[in-house]
């Protein structure tokens, strides 16, 4: 019997409300880990509306930046000078200086300062036609902040010190629509002081024993616990379904994920149950969809799969991150279920430099969603910046373009990538032949003489890449055979590995909104799908992107 249309689940709700000019904001969060910088943000009036609560009696810094960094942001920086408020809309070039902007886009809505904070409110809209201003989407955004104890004087703002960070956030998430009772029962799965690594990037996985239930329950509700401090260590946490025929042992300690000595047992959590994304908040399932628990198909064991990004190599760092899960025995109509869709994580996933766009497209096709649809995860990369390849790959530095579907009803599918045939990417550049059998990663080209005893990536980088080689480039990764893999629910292993598919053609190409100035309605998805999307994420890397979801 044909499966009905699947739909998919919500996105990362928002937080609590906080006092100030006396019209409530329903998502807070707190930017400085020391306390001293709260920010506050929601809907007003057509327009997005933000309150800084920070310790000082100088001036406020706010903006949205590309990377996280000074260079291309959009700033606001205000305060109370001699009992008068001011707000003035800023912005910096590619070289980190500080410009007064012309068009003034943010508008103060309310300010006071006491002996030890200011607060300050102001509004701008999500799309301002400013060429100096950022805008504003669902997806998420990198938020920068700083103070200083003395106010903005004649020569502009001055130099912040250390009295800065950044964050990412998503500023568009749904609000919040229902409120849990205080009796509602959870459990939490959270590591337990994991010593993080002075490298870049670490993956820890930690298997974790679900309570036992005597009879079927329902997941209602995830959120995110992170240890206070921590909010742009913990990158992404997954937590996959394992095997069941173990014991308890298993449970004993943590280990770096994807490392030759990883426990045998970790090897059986492949089926992705819930992900978390930076600047993502708790999850809430609609009133007539859980995740099951409890009976024979559902998991006993899991793991808790924690990204931490620590680009500074800072040391000493011990972290107790995790998830908290809401549950009930109030059955609801329907069981969720999540697949993971995209591009095969791998260093053939390739980027060329010098690229101001760069579509990736990765592919769950009809041989293993058989449910009378393909799903497509497209990224987009900008590497104008770069004047070497970027790869795929599980640092933060490399790239991703993997999606997370929560859908309901529930399917056999959890995993479904594909990955562009890598002889003919190499075929674009003039290689010819490759040394065969491969016995060395990445394997060595054996001709043309130019590339002759180079690795594929060496030889990728040599190619002398311009803007007109990168289009050709990504006209014929866009078009080529990719390799498709994918595996069922009860399954670890692959049960489709290197069948070999064309692209779909698209019948109904994705087409974004029209941006229109003065506007704070945020673009909306597609509503004429079978699967409509509601949360998906991961496209987790270095390089500014976008990714998008469609069938």
């Amino acid at each position: 019997m044909r499966a009905g249309p699947l739909l998919l689940l919500g996105a990362l709700l928002g937080g609590a409300a906080a006092g100030g000019s006396g019209r409530p904001l329903p998502h807070r969060t707190l930017l400085d880990p020391d306390g001293g910088y709260w920010l506050s943000w929601g809907p007003r009036g057509g327009r997005l509306a933000f309150r800084l609560e920070v310790r000082t009696a100088g001036y406020v810094g706010f903006g949205f930046s590309p990377t996280g960094a000074m260079a291309a942001a959009d700033i606001v920086v205000g305060g109370v000078a001699h009992g008068r408020p001011y707000l003035q809309d800023y912005f910096t070039n590619a070289n980190r200086e500080l410009k007064k902007d012309t068009q003034q886009d943010y508008h103060l809505e309310y300010a006071m300062e006491n002996s030890t904070h200011t607060v300050i409110e102001f509004t701008r809209e999500l799309h301002t036609c400013d060429v100096n201003d950022r805008t504003l989407t669902e997806s998420t955004v990198r938020v920068i902040w700083a103070y200083h104890h003395e106010d903005v004087g004649e020569g502009g703002p001055k130099y912040h010190g250390s009295n800065r960070g950044t964050r990412s956030l998503r500023l568009l998430n749904p609000e919040k629509t229902n409120v849990l009772s205080a009796a509602t029962p959870y459990f939490d799965l959270v590591n337990q002081d994991v010593p993080i690594p002075t490298k870049g990037t670490t993956y820890w996985c930690q298997m974790f024993k679900i309570p036992v239930f005597q009879e079927k329950h329902h997941v209602i509700k995830v959120e995110p616990v992170i240890q206070r401090g921590h909010e742009s260590l913990v990158h992404h946490i997954l937590l996959y379904q394992c095997g069941s025929s173990f014991n308890n042992s298993v449970l004993d300690y943590g280990h770096e994920c994807y490392h030759p000595n990883m426990p045998d047992a970790f090897l059986t959590c492949e089926t992705v149950m819930f992900a978390w994304a930076i600047g993502g908040e708790g999850f809430s399932f609609p009133p007539h969809v859980g995740l099951s628990l409890g009976t024979p198909l559902d998991p006993h064991y899991v793991l808790l799969e924690v990204h931490y990004d620590n680009p500074t190599y800072k040391e000493g760092l011990i972290d107790n991150s995790g998830l908290r899960i809401f549950h009930t025995t109030e059955i609801r109509k329907y069981d969720a279920g999540a697949i993971e869709a995209g591009l095969w994580v791998s260093l053939f996933h390739t980027i060329p430099p010098g690229m101001p766009e760069f579509r990736s497209e990765g592919h769950c096709t009809l041989e293993c969603l058989q449910e009378g649809d393909n799903l497509i995860t497209e990224c987009r990369y900008n590497t104008k910046d770069r004047g070497r390849m970027t790869w795929g790959g599980l640092s933060t530095r490399n790239e991703m373009c993997l999606s997370y579907l929560l859908y309901y009803p529930r399917i056999n599918l959890t995993r479904c990538a594909s990955i562009p045939d890598i002889m003919e990417q190499l075929q674009f550049i003039g290689v010819k032949e490759i040394y065969r059998p491969v016995t060395t990663w990445p394997f060595i080209i054996k001709s043309p003489k130019q590339y002759r005893n180079l690795s594929f990536m060496d030889a990728m980088n040599k190619f002398k890449w311009t803007k007109k080689e990168g289009l050709s480039f990504n006209k014929l990764v866009l078009s080529l055979p990719v390799n498709v893999r994918c595996s069922k629910t009860d399954n670890a292993e692959w049960s489709i590995q290197g069948m070999t598919a064309l692209p779909p053609d698209i019948e109904r190409p994705y087409k974004a909104e029209p941006l229109v100035c003065g506007t704070s309605r945020s673009s909306s998805l597609r509503r004429n799908v079978s699967l409509k999307l509601l949360v998906g994420l991961t496209a987790l890397g270095s390089t500014p992107s976008s990714w998008r979801w469609w069938s």
